[in-house]
């Protein structure tokens, strides 16, 4: 059975739309997932499934979650594999950057290309981010509590749901998710 990630848009933040871990595990049990694990309270799960199609994965977390918890979570997938190139790929990483500084926002589909040239780095500065694929390279040298490039702010400029993860989120969910 392959193994995904799946990563919740804004639960549990602020005290708003709650979500639980335990009744989120029992909920993606009742989908027949299997060796489900959650990694702290923002909404990423690590689970086996025994379906292909992670759009349909996607909608029907996304309904299970409605009907449970009667919120509208936006549920973006990846597979280990997808993961694991994404830690290799960031051009951040590797520059020595502080690990503390850098994020990575997952996106629900890749940005048409006139949305991801829309956005003006410079005022974003010092604030730097990479665009690859379906996510978004993040380094906040000042940290992510002054940034502009918020969840909010990405979904505005490329039209996408996203969904970001602190880099020790994406090692986590990398190892939890790496099974023999």
């Amino acid at each position: 059975m392959p193994t995904y990630i799946a990563l919740l848009r804004g639960i549990n933040v602020g005290g708003h739309r709650s979500v639980p871990m335990a009744a989120l595990r029992e909920v993606h049990a009742r989908l027949g997932h299997t060796d489900v694990v959650t990694y702290i309270q923002s909404g990423n799960v690590v689970f086996d499934a025994g379906s292909h199609d992670v759009a349909l994965l996607s909608r029907t977390i996304e309904q299970a979650i409605t009907a449970e918890f009667g919120i509208d979570v936006p549920v973006i997938i990846r597979t280990p594999a997808e993961v694991s190139a994404i830690i290799e790929s960031s051009p951040y990483a590797t520059t020595g950057a502080d690990p503390a500084r850098l994020a990575v926002a997952f996106l629900a589909e890749p940005p048409a290309m006139d949305q991801a040239g829309g956005i003006d780095a410079t005022a974003l500065l010092p604030d730097e981010f990479a665009l690859a694929d379906r996510e978004v390279y993040l380094h906040c040298p000042t940290g992510f509590g002054r940034t502009k490039l918020t969840n909010a702010y990405l979904e505005k400029q490329l039209g996408i749901a996203a969904t970001t993860r602190n880099w020790r989120t994406v090692t986590e969910l990398a190892a939890l998710a790496d099974r023999p």
